[in-house]
């Protein structure tokens, strides 16, 4: 059905549990991976205190480091179900678009994602990038919940 499934990760128990279920997915299917963690970019004013904290250079190496740890776990596990693998690692300021741009630059046939679920004013003050990727993108997108 799928030949190549975009997973987007942010290192959440909600991400992974839906790498899990799409990487056993994937492996059924006989699908290739991509796995994608979007960092965001340092700003200087911010309500993030972690981002208030540091300097530039130390935030843009701590958001790296994460980002691997997230996408060397996930590669481990994808290798593990002897699924094929890439990674990817970007820096966006609006994480949608990132997962739209990387699904249709990386020629994947699906999005796989995870979704907190959460409804009513939650979700309108929280915003949902899943939402969002379900709103703006011409890729099919399986939610995991």
């Amino acid at each position: 059905m799928f030949k190549h499934m975009l997973i987007p990760i942010d290192g959440s128990k909600c991400a992974s549990d839906a790498l899990r279920q799409a990487i056993e997915l994937a492996r059924d299917m006989r699908a290739k991976v991509t796995l994608l963690v979007v960092t965001e970019p340092f700003r200087l004013l911010s309500a993030e205190a972690s981002q208030i904290e540091r300097v530039r250079g130390e935030f843009e190496k701590f958001q790296h480091e994460h980002a691997a740890q997230y996408l060397g776990w996930a590669r481990e596990f994808a290798q593990g179900h002897a699924v094929t693998c890439d990674t990817v690692q970007v820096e966006h300021d609006q994480p949608y678009v990132a997962i739209i741009d990387t699904a249709n630059k990386y020629g994947c046939d699906v999005i796989a994602m995870g979704s907190h679920g959460y409804g009513g004013v939650k979700a309108v003050v929280l915003g949902s990038v899943t939402q969002k990727v379900l709103t703006h993108c011409q890729t099919p997108v399986l939610v995991y919940r």
